[in-house]
């Protein structure tokens, strides 16, 4: 716990975040949650306390230093172990954070873990693609992490997205490759380029490519996954 706390603490400023003593606590102990969860189910390849602070905890907190999400809905589109949606609920309490995500047991187990650490979110199993008709256009942001190439991704996260929203694209140091690739599919979707945040964490670059939404996206995206995967926007 003190390594990841050390290698959390150390990595904030470089980010310009600056938590709490509670919510850095609360940071490092949904980290172990994870790492003791992982014992028992398929969570992540990252093991070690101090890459569990660098690879997901300050990388997941990155979208704060892109956004401003005080008092705004944010869904995690495809969260996994809980990245980057459950480092945002804790950094921003004021964010009304859903986790969404196709796998049954890591949905449950998130529904089971947050509660036991004080963290608020919405936890939603369905595939992104399923959940739009209950959901389009109802969120400020979207994010996601490690889901796609970003033309497929961008056809999963903008219907979520109202008008004046963004999607919060999370990639690496391809990130400016995978955007003139998705050119056509930021058009299509009603999406805008703003900005792209990068930042270095454990060596390594990281991005937030922010994509501001613009006008409504077509009602027929996203289309079944089979689909983007063949014939990418």
């Amino acid at each position: 716990m003190e390594k990841m706390r050390k290698s959390l603490c150390e990595g904030l400023p470089e980010l310009g975040i600056s938590l709490t003593d509670e919510q850095i606590d609360t940071l490092c102990a949904f980290g172990q949650a994870v790492i003791k969860q992982n014992e028992v189910m398929n969570l992540t390849a990252i093991t070690e306390p101090e890459l569990v602070a660098k690879l997901h905890l300050l990388d997941s907190l990155s979208v704060l230093a892109a956004a401003d999400l005080k008092s705004k809905t944010v869904i995690d589109v495809g969260c996994g172990a809980g990245f980057p949606g459950v480092p945002i609920a804790i950094a921003s309490k004021d964010a009304r954070v859903t986790l969404l995500d196709s796998l049954g047991k890591r949905v449950k187990w998130l529904e089971e873990i947050l509660p036991t650490l004080g963290i608020t979110a919405a936890c939603v199993t369905a595939r992104a693609e399923e959940a739009v008709p209950k959901y389009r256009e109802q969120f400020d942001y979207a994010t996601s992490r490690a889901v796609a190439r970003l033309n497929i991704l961008l056809e999963l996260t903008a219907p979520f997205v109202k008008v004046g929203g963004a999607v919060l694209a999370m990639k690496g140091s391809a990130a400016r490759e995978e955007l003139e690739e998705a050119k056509g599919a930021v058009k299509k979707l009603g999406l805008k380029l703003e900005t792209i945040r990068d930042f270095s964490i454990d060596g390594a670059q990281h991005s937030v490519i922010v994509l501001r939404k613009v006008s409504h996206t077509p009602p027929q995206y996203p289309r079944r996954y089979a689909k983007m995967k063949q014939s990418p926007l």
